[in-house]
């Protein structure tokens, strides 16, 4: 696979929803962690890598939340947690991204869940965009994570089983519009 050049004006990119997912973890009873992830993210990103800018605009929909297990899961959509019938939608929007060269490898943004808006940094992992085998489209993968705090979004009423850290993972593949 072909490595994209570097260009010099903003692209944009749509997030492939069947290539991309957020994870979470958290700890439970201090021996173990809960894992999940929300099914559907949308968005889109916009990269001018030769000025080493950009911007991420991104959706969850947090009802799409699955963990394995269908008990907890509809738990997890009440109003102890996501509460996903008064806020049916997490957002990231970032206008400050890093780059290390043409390599995306940060972003500063700021989270929405439960009404509540908070800065969360994001650290890119991994990034690389290719012409799509398939498609011959130029598509962009990233793997991003970061730590937030349960109780800055408001979510204090859950069981103290479940840890404050909250680290999240997200695998995104976008394809340039």
């Amino acid at each position: 696979l072909l490595v994209a050049p570097a260009h010099s004006a903003p692209e944009t990119y749509v997030i492939d929803t069947s290539h991309s997912y957020t994870h979470f973890e958290v700890g439970h009873l201090g021996i173990t962690a809960i894992r999940g992830r929300f099914n559907k993210t949308t968005g889109k990103i916009t990269l001018d890598r030769a000025a080493g800018s950009g911007s991420i605009e991104a959706e969850i929909d947090a009802s799409s939340v699955s963990t394995g297990h269908d008990r907890r899961d509809e738990l997890l959509r009440t109003e102890s947690y996501f509460n996903t019938a008064k806020f049916p939608t997490i957002t990231y929007r970032s206008g400050k991204l890093h780059f290390k060269g043409d390599t995306l490898v940060g972003a500063d943004g700021e989270l929405t869940m439960l009404g509540v808006t908070r800065p969360v940094r994001l650290d890119i992992t991994s990034f690389k965009c290719i012409t799509h085998p398939v498609n011959k489209r130029e598509i962009c993968g990233a793997v991003a994570q970061g730590v937030l705090q349960r109780a800055d979004f408001g979510m204090t009423q859950v069981s103290r089983s479940v840890s404050e850290d909250v680290r999240i993972f997200i695998g995104i593949e976008a394809l340039k519009n």
